[in-house]
């Protein structure tokens, strides 16, 4: 599923596209995603014009002229596709397509259909069921090491779990959990609420450390994730620990014949990598 840099670098692709612009014609292929879309779907959103283009957690918000919002969510294996509309026939899995009054098209294709479109009113999209109870944005001043031991207090769940349930932290998944534990020294199994103090204050340097780097490196390329042109992103070339499974370790001098290198647990149906040298 794409995270949190991927939603960012999709965000700012399709802003040079679309803010300002207006949706000259709105075709949508399919009844629904993962759940129904709004009724007259297509019909309330041609001819409207798009404010602004912004992101809150994984979802990303369109902000329209006549006070509504287009929420959208890319699911397990959604994208949104940049192209004129004469580069490439329609694909099977483009469910919507957005066309500009400049002829530039915005794609959704979601093999699996498990992407969410919405349409919410402005002034009611932070009380919206998918919104209401995020917890704070990693990139944002709110997130910060108090912060996070609040969140945390009483919990005797793995880190990496709690760091993955997003009422604690917005928008972080996986991938960048792993990530951020590994650089931060902490043990994906140590319990969540025994992270406070200096510890609370690595953990969240090294969120948004990984995150900032991830998002400047354009995304991590996992299966069907491109960026809004087209172009893959690379960030997984400059994982430490994830998908490394018994190779060295960056920063340790051990030998993985001996050590047995990073090693791989699964915690929550997902796996996760970590050093058990450097990890504590």
């Amino acid at each position: 599923m794409p995270e949190l840099p991927e939603v960012e670098t999709v965000v700012r692709g399709l802003r040079p596209k679309l803010e300002g612009r207006v949706l000259a014609e709105v075709e949508q292929r399919c009844a629904s995603l993962r759940f129904p879309l709004p009724a007259d779907f297509a019909g309330r959103l041609r001819g409207r014009r798009v404010l602004s283009i912004g992101r809150r957690a994984k979802y990303i918000l369109a902000h329209l002229d006549g006070g509504e919002v287009l929420l959208c969510h890319l699911g397990m294996s959604g994208r949104m596709v940049l192209t004129n509309g004469r580069d490439r026939p329609l694909e099977r899995h483009d469910h919507v397509v957005f066309t500009t009054e400049t002829g530039d098209q915005i794609r959704f294709n979601d093999a699996r259909r498990f992407g969410v479109m919405d349409l919410v009113e402005e002034g009611r999209l932070w009380q919206h069921r998918l919104l209401r109870d995020l917890g704070p944005e990693p990139l944002g001043n709110a997130f910060n090491g108090p912060a996070l031991a609040a969140a945390l207090d009483g919990r005797r769940t793995p880190i990496k779990a709690a760091l993955l349930d997003q009422k604690v932290v917005a928008g972080l998944g996986n991938i960048y959990a792993c990530e951020a534990l590994y650089f931060a020294g902490l043990s994906p199994r140590r319990s969540a609420h025994t992270v406070r103090g200096g510890r609370a204050e690595r953990l969240v340097a090294a969120i948004r450390d990984v995150l900032n780097r991830a998002i400047a490196a354009g995304g991590s390329s996992l299966r069907d994730y491109v960026q809004a042109d087209g172009e893959l992103g690379y960030f997984q070339h400059h994982w430490a620990v994830y998908g490394h499974a018994g190779e060295a370790c960056p920063d340790c001098d051990c030998d993985p014949a001996e050590s047995g290198g990073i090693r791989r647990l699964v915690q929550s149906n997902r796996s996760t990598f970590y050093c058990p040298r450097r990890q504590r």
